[in-house]
Order: C-alpha cells, then sequence, then structure tokens
C-alpha cells in the first residue's frame, strides 16, 4: 500500500471524507482572491517509558488526530485547526481562514497530482514491533549493562519514546501528498560515586526505525558512553578560562553548527532582515573548506522525511560552498516572498502549529586533516569532544554552549579531562576562524530536537573535527 493509500484510509475515509470533498473546501476558500491554501491532516500514536532505580516508574500513551487549514494572501496567513476531522469542521474553519483575502476570487479548484516523495524509512509502527513486556525488559537490560561496566554507577535513569505519525497534505492548486512517519529513541543517564564526589554522563540515540534496532551491541554501545562520560568527569579539573584555540568533536558537537549558524539559515529570518547572513548570498561568510548543508535525504535518520510538511519532497541543499553563501532553507510562504527556490524545509510540529522553514539534518562536511593531526597542531588549547546544551541569538550570533566533555591540550596531547567548560562566542565569526577540517565528517546519534517559536520537532546534526583559531571564548573556574 502507497504512504497516499495509507492515509487516505487511517484520516480521510473513517471520516466520509474524499479528494472530491476536499475540492469543495477549497472552492469555498477561493471564492476570495488568495495566494495559497491547504488542509494539513495528521493522526499520531505516541508512547514513553522511563526506569529509575531499578523500577519503570512512568510509562504514557497519546493518540492525537486532527487537521489544519491554511489560506495565505500576501504576507497574511489565516489558520484554524480542529481535532474534528468532518466536513463540518473543515467548511466552519474554510470560512474563518478565507476572511484574509479579498472578495471576487475564482472558484475553481485546479487539477492537480499527487506527490510522490522519497522512501527514506519504512512505514512501520514502533511502538507495536515490541510488546510492554519487552519494552520493559529493555530498559531493565540497558540499567543492568550500565551497572555491570563499573562499580562506582549508583544510579541510573532510562528512556525509550516513540512515535508513529500518518499525515496527508492537500493543496488548494490539487496536489497531494503523504507520509508515515515512525520515530523512536534510547536513551540513558548515570551518576558515579567515588570517595563522595558525584558526576554524571549521558548517552543514547535514535532515528526512524522500530525498536528492534536496539539490539545487544547498540544497548552495550550507549551504556558504555554514558558510563565511561561519567567517568572521566570524576577526575575532570577545573576548566581554564579565556580566549583560547578550541578544537570541537566530530558528530554531536555539530549542534553548535544547527544553532549558531543554522537558525540564521532559514528563510523567515533573512526575509524579515533579521539575520546575520541577510543579503549576504554569493558573499565570503566562511573560511574556505568550509561547506554546510542541509539535507532532510538520508536514510532512517532523525532529522529526515520523505516530504516536509507542505508536502514538498525534501532535497540536499547546500547552504554554504567553500566559504561561499548559497542560499536559504525555505518554505513555501518565504521562498515565494523571496522569488526563491522551495528548498522542502517546512515544518510543524502538528496539526495545530504553522508550517516554517526549519532544519532537517544540517552538517558540515568533510575535509582533508587527520584528526590527531588537528589536536596535534595545538600549542595550547581546548578539546571540546561533546556537547551538552546551549543558546544562541539569531539577530547577532552569539551563542552559549556547555561542553560535556572536553580536555586540556599542550604541545598537542590530551593532557587531562575538564569540567565546567563553557564556548561563547559569535557563530558568523566562527565559521571565519576555522583552520583545519577533518576527514572524519559523523552523524549525532539521533537524540537532537529543535525548538523554535515554541514548535519543537527532531532534527540531526553532524560535522568533522575542527580547529577553530581564536573568536571563542572559553568560561571556566580554573586558573
Amino acid at each position: 500500500m502507497t504512504h497516499l493509500e495509507t492515509a487516505r484510509q487511517t484520516l480521510l475515509t473513517p471520516f466520509n471524507l474524499d479528494d472530491a470533498k476536499l475540492d469543495q473546501v477549497f472552492g469555498q476558500m477561493l471564492t476570495h482572491n488568495i495566494d495559497y491554501a491547504d488542509l494539513y491532516f495528521q493522526y499520531s500514536r505516541s508512547e514513553a517509558w522511563s526506569l529509575d532505580e531499578g523500577i519503570v516508574k512512568s510509562g504514557s500513551f497519546n493518540i492525537d488526530t486532527g487537521v489544519g487549514v491554511r489560506a495565505v494572501s500576501g504576507e497574511k496567513t489565516a489558520f484554524a485547526y480542529s481535532d474534528d476531522i468532518s466536513l463540518n469542521a473543515l467548511t466552519q474553519a474554510a470560512a474563518a481562514t478565507r476572511a484574509i483575502g479579498r472578495q471576487g476570487g475564482q472558484n475553481t479548484v485546479a487539477l492537480g497530482r499527487d506527490i510522490v516523495g522519497h522512501s527514506l524509512y519504512q512505514p512501520v509502527d514502533p511502538l507495536a514491533s515490541l510488546d510492554e513486556l519487552a519494552k520493559v525488559a529493555l530498559l531493565e537490560k540497558l540499567e543492568r549493562t550500565a551497572r555491570s561496566l563499573d562499580k562506582r554507577v549508583v544510579q541510573v535513569m532510562a528512556s525509550l519514546a516513540s512515535e508513529f505519525e500518518v499525515i496527508y497534505v492537500a493543496r488548494h492548486d490539487g496536489h497531494r501528498a503523504a507520509d508515515v512517519r515512525p520515530l523512536c529513541r534510547l536513551s540513558i543517564q548515570v551518576i558515579v560515586e567515588e570517595n563522595g564526589l558525584r558526576e554524571q554522563g549521558s548517552a543514547g540515540g535514535g532515528g526512524r526505525f522500530a525498536y528492534g534496532y536496539f539490539d545487544d551491541a547498540v544497548v552495550l554501545d550507549y551504556a558504555k558512553k554514558a558510563v565511561d562520560q561519567a567517568v572521566l568527569n570524576l577526575h575532570a579539573r577545573p576548566a581554564p578560562a579565556g580566549e583560547m584555540t578550541v578544537v570541537l568533536g566530530a558528530g554531536w558537537p555539530g549542534i553548535l553548527l544547527h544553532e549558531a549558524i543554522g537558525h540564521g539559515l532559514e528563510g523567515d529570518f533573512n526575509r524579515k532582515g533579521s539575520s546575520a547572513f541577510s543579503g549576504k548570498i554569493g558573499q565570503q561568510v566562511a573560511a574556505k573548506g568550509v561547506t554546510v548543508v542541509d539535507d532532510g535525504t538520508i536514510s532512517d535518520r532523525r532529522g529526515s522525511l520523505n516530504i516536509d510538511d507542505e508536502g514538498n519532497p525534501t532535497q540536499r541543499t547546500v547552504l554554504i560552498e567553500d566559504g561561499i553563501l548559497k542560499g536559504y532553507l525555505q518554505d513555501s510562504l518565504n521562498a515565494r516572498l523571496m522569488n526563491m527556490p522551495l528548498t522542502g524545509n517546512g515544518r510543524r510540529e502538528s496539526f495545530a502549529h504553522l508550517p516554517m522553514p526549519r532544519m532537517t539534518n544540517t552538517l558540515m562536511l568533510g575535509g582533508s586533516a587527520e584528526p590527531e593531526e588537528i589536536i596535534g597542531s595545538i600549542k595550547r588549547g581546548l578539546y571540546a569532544a561533546n556537547f551538552g546544551g546551549g543558546q544562541v541569538d539569531i539577530t547577532s550570533g552569539k551563542f552559549v554552549f556547555s561542553a560535556s566533555e572536553a580536555w586540556w591540550v599542550e604541545d598537542g596531547k590530551l593532557m587531562y579531562p575538564v569540567k565546567g567548560a563553557t564556548l561563547i562566542g559569535n557563530g558568523p565569526d566562527v565559521l571565519t576562524r576555522v583552520s583545519m577540517i577533518g576527514n572524519d565528517m559523523a552523524l549525532d546519534p539521533g537524540v537532537g530536537t529543535c525548538g523554535k517559536e515554541g514548535q519543537s520537532v527532531p532534527v540531526g546534526v553532524g560535522q568533522p573535527t575542527l580547529r577553530i583559531d581564536g573568536g571563542l571564548t572559553v568560561g571556566g573556574t580554573g586558573g
């Protein structure tokens, strides 16, 4: 069964709807002069389980079904949503949204086509891929594995979560698109204690597949990474402070790229002139060798989508190439207003939210340097191997990030681990200070969630090991 057939059976047939009735709704909306209109239907099932102190203490399950109705006229957008999927509810929502348009539109609906998206993941339901006892057993196995690795582990918290989503997009131009989206994640946090000192470590991952991905090898990998990080921090010294050369590790540290640079390349911020990258297409905005892409077409990845939430196939979009700014991430509204091509980046948290330009998997491509060569080139500086949280100001590009695993480097050698290091800098400025790019580009393990204007969506990040010369201030408590 195709995604379109699945979506119609899930979201239209049970409510006595079909495409002909949807065209009637559009016909009502088009009695006013509007530029664009769409209906976004969504069915979502989700669950979350958590284990603490050897006991599964919480479990949640949720089902959501609804439709969002949008009409766009110029820069104006009218939006209504309902958890009642019925012709009557659609008609009322359509009446509310058409008010933004001028009277005298054409009461005709174009004959469109079914849009076939990518096939990046299997249309499986992860919630149904294990029974409840097996889900509990998976969390218990993760805890046992972590405790078996080191006797200093005194507490383990583990969580398992998944979502199964079916969406159907109907547009006023007659185009129809659908997707069936699995998503799951397994996470662990451990606390270790030695001589009265406690430290923590965390790990996890996931993607667009079923729970079967989390086999014994994956469970061991997550447990070991969390325990190793916690034990490392037991022996870490306070981080030094000041401006210095910094090496960023491969993979998840790409979250800095996502936050400090990626958001500034989204179309809405650039249309409004509020991004540090506004009006700079064709200009050198980064060091030579720096190439940044947003790629929503990587198989099984957390940030990937067969279609975006406006029904357009996702793409691999080159944003910065060899240091030159090439373009922005666009949804339909901003692409039209900026007279730029669509990039398949219209995303929304649910049927109750408007779409906007958002990242999918945002990556810096690899270079030619060996990671050991990059660390070996540092006289005195910091190696930030892994990151915790952070925040950024989109307008200025200023950011603050905390390192969850970091090392002090002297004469090209990792001298000792440090803790409490925060990286303070300016995203666009940091891009110009990249002096060495590793050949070890890696993707994150599948844990990213991005927030923007109150909406959260799953994303991916990635980068190689990078050397950044100056422009980064390390905040720490060491001398």
